[in-house]
């Protein structure tokens, strides 16, 4: 079945959650002992172009995601304030993404393409936020920020898989659920999408965020005495849980070619943030909650056969937000005059992956006071009092401070960050953090 030629493509935004820089093959990642981990995912990044110096906007995943919907800095939101959302949020109308703010799948729905998220919203609850009021048409998932794989209950211990806004229940192991649901959605609406209205499917999975459970260990979630999962795990379970949601991404790249759609279809793949406990980040330091390269720092893949040609990496620098509005170019969209973007269209470089679209990125938490600014090779770091000075380019580990050796580029840099901080809303008092586990659960990464 061939597709006529569209001239806008559909887009396909693959989220996967607390995934590590180095947990893939086609990022340096080791076989686990069943075999290779994520081979559909390594032949996607073969047919298209692999990023090697990309970036989350944030260290933990609410954050990213606002910055993801929005194409904006995500501080210029109040609930992205919060690192992350968590249950206390239910029920409080500043926490969340307002419906009024225009996103990437309202923009793009505007624009004339059917829109969908399967998976993992994290932006607020009902009645006040949800998915179907910021943009998509369709919503199949979970609200909350993780879930069990098999009771598909919240942190809270209470039912969170809606479809809609109406409480689902369907018995399966959450990563093949959405896979599945992924899958189906492309069969409904490739008719359409050939006849030249194109979607746009979020599949933002949970994997392989905790807890920590395969498709064989619905025994372990009847005995999880909380989401947390602190006392089990291990690295072959974390390699298994990517390996089945790999396993569904190969179903919905299957489902494009019997479409006929592959050829007009970007699909993105990446992380909300970098790797948690079992992950790898190898050579990069630190991880989920570290403004380090090792919390920010994550995989990115862009397949468009029609545009992006394949077998290439680049070092372009990116964040997250600059996906968003990428798609939202490439779909024909353009942001509301109301509420302009921070995100940047690499557009021009997906068509010739030699170009560079110059791109300093910045970055803050209120989580140990850390501030970021990565300008070229260079990354001023500040983590609580301590300041830092770093060529990434020569030093990946964030091992060598030439703070002391370039007292002028770090002031330079500094002053930088100080001046686009002056333009993002402050923190607010009441902006809490919450941390998943500390040193008294295990020894410092």
């Amino acid at each position: 079945m061939q597709a006529n030629t569209p001239t806008r493509p559909n887009i396909i935004f693959i989220v996967a959650d607390d995934l590590g820089h180095a947990d893939l093959g086609c990022y340096g990642g080791r076989p686990a002992e069943f075999g290779a981990v994520s081979p559909n995912l390594d032949r996607l990044a073969a047919q298209g172009l692999r990023f090697t110096e990309g970036y989350a906007n944030s260290p933990v995943c609410s954050p990213t995601r606002f910055a993801l919907m929005s194409m904006c800095y995500q501080y210029r939101l109040r609930g992205a304030m919060e690192e992350p959302l968590n249950s206390a949020a239910r029920g409080k109308p500043h926490l969340g993404l307002p419906p009024h703010w225009p996103t990437l799948p309202s923009r793009l729905r505007e624009a004339g393409y059917a829109t969908a998220l399967v998976g993992k919203w994290h932006l607020g609850y009902p009645p006040d936020f949800g998915p179907q009021r910021s943009g998509y048409d369709e919503f199949y998932g979970i609200m909350a920020g993780a879930a069990d794989y098999f009771t598909h209950a919240s942190s809270r211990g209470d039912h969170d898989f809606f479809e809609g806004e109406v409480e689902h229940h369907e018995i399966g192991y959450l990563t093949d659920l959405l896979s599945h649901r992924a899958t189906d959605y492309v069969h409904r609406r490739a008719a359409a999408a050939r006849e030249g209205q194109p979607f746009f499917l979020s599949l933002h999975y949970t994997a392989p965020h905790w807890p920590w459970e395969t498709r064989d260990d619905e025994a372990v979630a009847r005995a999880l005495p909380n989401l947390l999962h602190l006392e089990g795990g291990n690295v072959q379970t974390y390699l298994r849980m990517i390996h089945h949601m790999d396993e569904g991404i190969g179903q919905v790249m299957a489902a494009l070619d019997a479409e006929g759609l592959s050829e007009d279809t970007l699909v993105v793949f990446t992380s909300d943030n970098g790797g948690e406990r079992f992950s790898d980040n190898w050579p990069l330091v630190g991880g989920k909650m570290d403004l380090t390269e090792g919390g920010i720092r994550v995989p990115w893949i862009a397949r468009w056969p029609r545009v992006i040609p394949a077998g290439h990496t680049t070092d372009q620098h990116c964040l997250t937000m600059d996906w968003s509005a990428t798609m939202l170019a490439a779909g024909g969209g353009t942001p509301a005059p109301s509420h302009p973007i921070d995100g940047v269209s690499l557009l021009p470089m997906l068509h010739d992956p030699a170009q560079r679209v110059p791109r300093d990125m910045f970055w803050r938490m209120n989580h140990r006071q850390q501030r970021a600014l990565r300008a070229g090779r260079w990354k001023y770091l500040k983590v609580e009092e301590h300041e830092y000075l770093f060529d990434i380019d020569a030093d990946a580990r964030e091992r060598a401070n030439l703070a002391s050796r370039e007292p002028e580029r770090l002031a330079q840099m500094r002053e930088r960050w100080l001046a686009w901080n002056a333009t993002m809303p402050p923190v607010p008092d009441d902006a809490s953090v919450t941390l998943a586990y500390t040193a008294a659960n295990m020894p410092a990464r």
